[in-house]
């Protein structure tokens, strides 16, 4: 199974509709806190070419955002992702 990682904040209501989405799939995740944290925050944008959370890659694939990840779900291919 890939790596899962996922940056986000702390009330940021689309990154915890994503996370939900991982906790209902049983999905083990490595979550990265950028509340406060400008060098963080820098070095997603820089990885991810976005400033918003959440930010989410399956292994080397970056997903994007909540409505990504619920977009490959909708798709049926989030699970063949998830699997490798």
């Amino acid at each position: 199974m890939p790596n899962v990682v996922i940056y986000t904040t702390a009330w940021c209501p689309f990154c915890i509709r994503a996370k939900a989405l991982l906790d209902r799939k049983g999905v083990a995740y490595e979550e990265i806190a950028v509340d406060g944290k400008p060098a963080l925050r820098s070095e997603m944008a820089s990885k991810a070419g976005r400033t918003s959370v959440p930010q989410i890659w399956i292994g080397d694939a970056h997903v994007g955002g909540c409505d990504d990840l619920h977009a490959l779900d909708r798709a049926g291919r989030l699970d063949a992702m998830l699997q490798g």
